[in-house]
């Protein structure tokens, strides 16, 4: 049947039937934009988004990463962490402190208020994983989660 007479894919749901519904690329795509939309409409309680939420959560975790470090670990531009920096810290949530291993650096601290916060968005950043999964088996969960961690974190 010439592509001119074949049906029309009705929908959302035709759509997901399409070629896309078998593109692991878009497939990954899609749901890093559902959870990202998700995620940042459970964090706006708190005052955050998934980005400013993932660097407080590895300043709340003792990680002491400089601003290059999370530049390339959160695969943002430098400037961009710069914006996110300023503002935790602005919020008194983050502290800027000399590197103790090299002076001409520093590294990026949570404040009390900080660690509290962060508890608290954990919760809800919890909770949203808990939704978007909901579909699937503890075993799938976790099976998934092995995945990311083999993409995100090659070699």
């Amino acid at each position: 049947m010439p592509a001119s007479e074949k049906p029309r894919l009705a929908g959302a749901d035709g759509l997901r039937h399409s070629v896309l519904g078998g593109d692991l690329v878009f497939l990954l795509a899609r749901a890093n934009a559902l959870t990202l939309a998700t995620a940042n409409a459970a964090l706006a309680e708190h005052g955050l988004k998934a980005r400013s939420y993932s660097v407080l959560a590895l300043a709340a975790d003792d990680a002491r990463p400089t601003q290059r470090e999370l530049a390339e670990f959160l695969r943002l531009d430098p400037s961009q962490v710069v914006a996110l920096i300023d503002d935790l810290e602005r919020r008194r949530l983050v502290e800027r402190r000399t590197d103790p291993a090299d002076r001409r650096a520093n590294v990026l601290v949570a404040t009390d208020e900080g660690r509290a916060l962060f508890r608290r968005a954990s919760e809800s950043a919890r909770a949203v994983e808990l939704g978007l999964l909901a579909a699937v088996t503890p075993e799938e969960h976790e099976r998934l989660a092995q995945i990311l961690r083999l993409l995100a974190f090659p070699g």
